[in-house]
């Protein structure tokens, strides 16, 4: 069994899925970063109001208190996140139809030999 399960974390898929989880949690702290230490205190600025989008609240009573400024947070890096994956999408997409294009051509002088043995195929017959 535990051969089995050697197997089945050595295969590539699971690999590159293991690389693009941790890489994914490298960069999610990063977009948390970019949004609490840059795009907070620039808001702030623009807005006269926190630094910390996350204090950002609107107090309807003692009990009842929306946060509405950790929403705004998570929003921004959603949308940033989102951003680059799109981006990062629309780069392999286009490797991988300027690699489908370059498998699409055909060679030349391929073509000229398949015309030659279909000519002769055809004199064959007659």
């Amino acid at each position: 069994m535990l051969s089995e399960f050697k197997a089945f974390i050595m295969r590539g898929n699971v690999l590159d899925l293991a690389v693009g989880v941790i890489i994914g949690g490298a960069f999610t702290g990063l977009v948390k970063s970019l949004t609490t230490n840059l795009i907070g205190p620039i808001i702030a600025f623009a807005t006269g109001g926190h630094s910390d989008l996350d204090k950002l609240q609107l107090v309807i009573s003692k009990t009842l208190t929306f946060k509405y400024g950790a929403f705004l947070n998570d929003l921004i890096n959603f949308l940033i996140t989102a951003f680059v994956v799109f981006i990062l999408v629309k780069v392999i997409n286009r490797v991988f139809k300027a690699n489908k294009e370059e498998a699409v051509k055909v060679n030349p002088e391929l073509e000229v030999l398949t015309e030659i043995r279909n000519l002769l195929e055809t004199e064959k017959k007659a």
